[in-house]
C-alpha cells in the first residue's frame, strides 16, 4: 500500500513535469499547485497563476507559436529522458524488471523458480522505473506491475519467517495473498484483489490462504486510502456518479461496445504476437534501448498536439466517465445550452452539440487511432509495462464516442419508436460518460 501510493504520486508529478512545474512548491503536480486557483478547468487548466511553464520560464512567453513551440520541445526532451533512464536501468541493474509480470507470477505460482525474479534489487529496480515508464507518457499502465511489486514485497517478507523461507508450498500461499494486495492498491477493490488471485494467477488456494488473501488485500488498500495519493479521499481510482438510468434501447449500443471490446482483444493479441515475433529478426530484438526511445519519440511527437492524448491515461479515462454538469467548461461538455447557468441541477436535459463537442469527437477518434496503434508497439518493451490502463482508455475513447452519437441522435430524433417513450424533449435520456464506462469494461475484459 505505501508503495503504490509513492508510485502514484511520484508518477503525476513526473508527468506534469513535461509541462511545467509549481514554483511556490516544487514538490506539488499541476492539480495541487492548482488547488488554490478558480481556474482548474480542462481548457483552462495552463491559466493557473501558480503553474508556470516551460514556454514561460524558458522565453518568458505564455502564448504564441514559440511558447507552443518551446513546450512542444520540452515535452519531448523530459518524455525521452524518462524512457530512456527507465529502460537503462532495467537493462544495467534489473532485466526482469521489465513487462507486467503477471505471467511470471503465474509460472511462479504454479511451482516453477524463477532465481531473483522477486528479489529486493528486481523490487528497488521495477518501483523506480515504474514511476519513469508511465511518465514517459508510452501507452502502458502501472495496475500490472504492482502485481509485481507486490509479490516482490511477500517474497522479501517471507524471508523473516523460517515457516515460509524454507517450505515453497508455504511460500507461495503468501505470493497468492501478495497477488491480492497488488489488484486491490491498483484499483482500490480488495474483493477484486482476492478473486483476480483465485481465478487468475493462482493454481493452489486452500480456504485459509482465500482469507489472508482478503486480510491482506485490505490491510493494503486501508494504508493506500490513508496516503491519499489522487488527493480525492476516495481509494477507487475512477470515482463517478450518474443521476440518470439507463433505458433498455441502450442495449443495443452496449452490444456494439461489447463486440468492439472483443475486436480490439483479437486484434491486439494477433497484432502484438505478429510485432514480438518481427521484433526478433529486427534490430529492435539486440538494441532494446533504442526500440524504447524511438517509441517514446514518436509517442511524444504525436501526442503532444492531442490535449487527450497529451493527458496522462489515468486522467484521459477520468475525463472521459465524468458526466457533463452545469458548470462544466470541458469541449466534451460544449453543449448550446439554454439553461440558467447558476441553476445547479443533477439531472441536465439532453442538448444539441456545440462546436467543441464535434472538436472533441474528431480529437478523440484521432486518439483511438493512436492509442490502438501505439499499444500494440508499446507492450513488450524493455520497461515496466501493464496493458490494464491502456485497454480502458481506448475502450472508453470509443464508448464516449458512441454515448455522445446517441446522444445526439436522441435529441434530434427523439420522436422515433425507439426513443418515444423515454427520450421526451426536455428531459435527460442518455449518458455519454456511462458509454466510456461500459467501453472500458468491454475492452478490458
Amino acid at each position: 500500500g505505501a508503495l503504490a501510493g509513492l508510485i502514484d504520486i511520484a508518477a503525476d508529478w513526473m508527468t506534469d513535469l513535461k509541462e511545467g512545474i509549481c514554483l511556490s512548491a516544487l514538490w506539488f503536480n499541476h492539480e495541487q499547485c492548482c488547488w488554490g486557483s478558480n481556474e482548474t478547468t480542462f481548457e483552462e487548466r495552463d491559466k493557473c497563476p501558480q503553474w508556470k511553464t516551460w514556454a514561460e520560464l524558458i522565453i518568458g512567453q505564455a502564448e504564441g507559436p514559440g511558447s507552443y513551440i518551446m513546450n512542444y520541445i520540452m515535452y519531448i526532451f523530459w518524455a525521452l529522458s524518462f524512457a530512456f533512464l527507465a529502460v537503462s536501468l532495467v537493462k544495467v541493474f534489473a532485466p526482469y524488471a521489465c513487462g507486467s509480470g503477471i505471467p511470471e507470477i503465474k509460472t511462479i505460482l504454479s511451482g516453477f523458480i524463477i532465481r531473483g525474479y522477486l528479489g529486493k534489487w528486481t523490487l528497488m529496480i521495477k518501483t523506480i522505473t515504474l514511476v519513469l515508464a508511465v511518465a514517459s507518457g508510452l501507452s502502458l499502465g502501472k495496475e500490472g506491475p504492482l502485481v509485481h511489486v507486490a509479490c516482490c514485497c511477500g517474497n522479501i517478507f517471507s524471508y523473516l519467517f523460517p515457516k515460509y523461507s524454507t517450505n515453497e508450498a508455504k511460500k507461495r500461499e503468501v505470493l497468492s495473498a501478495a497477488s491480492a494486495a497488488g489488484v486491490s492498491v491498483a484499483f482500490g477493490a480488495p474483493i477484486g484483489g482476492v478473486l483476480f488471485s483465485l481465478e487468475e494467477v493462482s493454481y493452489y488456494f486452500p480456504l485459509k490462504t482465500l482469507w489472508r488473501s482478503f486480510f491482506a488485500a485490505l490491510v493494503a488498500a486501508f494504508v493506500l486510502r490513508s496516503i491519499n495519493p489522487f488527493g480525492n479521499s476516495r481509494l477507487v481510482l475512477f470515482y463517478v456518479e450518474y443521476h440518470t438510468p439507463w433505458y433498455l434501447f441502450e442495449l443495443l449500443p452496449f452490444i456494439f461496445l461489447g463486440v468492439f471490446g472483443g475486436l480490439w482483444g483479437a486484434f491486439f493479441i494477433r497484432a502484438n504476437i505478429a510485432w514480438c515475433r518481427r521484433r526478433k529478426s529486427t534490430k529492435f530484438g539486440k538494441y532494446p534501448v533504442l526500440e524504447v526511445i524511438i517509441v517514446a519519440a514518436i509517442t511524444a511527437v504525436i501526442a503532444f498536439p492531442n490535449p487527450y492524448t497529451r493527458l496522462n491515461t489515468s486522467e484521459l479515462i477520468k475525463e472521459l466517465f465524468t458526466d457533463c454538469g452545469p458548470l462544466e467548461s470541458s469541449s466534451l461538455c460544449d453543449y448550446r445550452n439554454d439553461m440558467n447557468a447558476s441553476k445547479i441541477v443533477d439531472d441536465i436535459p439532453d442538448r444539441p452539440a456545440g462546436t467543441g463537442v464535434y472538436s472533441a469527437i474528431w480529437q478523440l477518434c484521432l486518439a483511438l487511432i493512436f492509442k490502438i496503434i501505439m499499444t500494440v508497439f508499446t507492450f513488450g518493451i524493455k520497461v515496466p509495462s501493464g496493458l490494464f490502463i491502456p485497454s480502458m482508455a481506448i475502450g472508453a475513447i470509443a464508448g464516449r464516442i458512441v454515448g455522445i452519437a446517441v446522444e445526439q441522435l436522441a435529441y434530434y430524433h427523439h420522436d422515433w419508436f425507439i426513443f418515444k417513450e423515454w427520450c421526451e424533449v426536455g428531459a435527460d435520456c442518455i449518458t455519454p460518460g456511462l458509454y466510456a464506462m461500459v467501453g472500458a469494461a468491454a475492452c478490458l475484459g
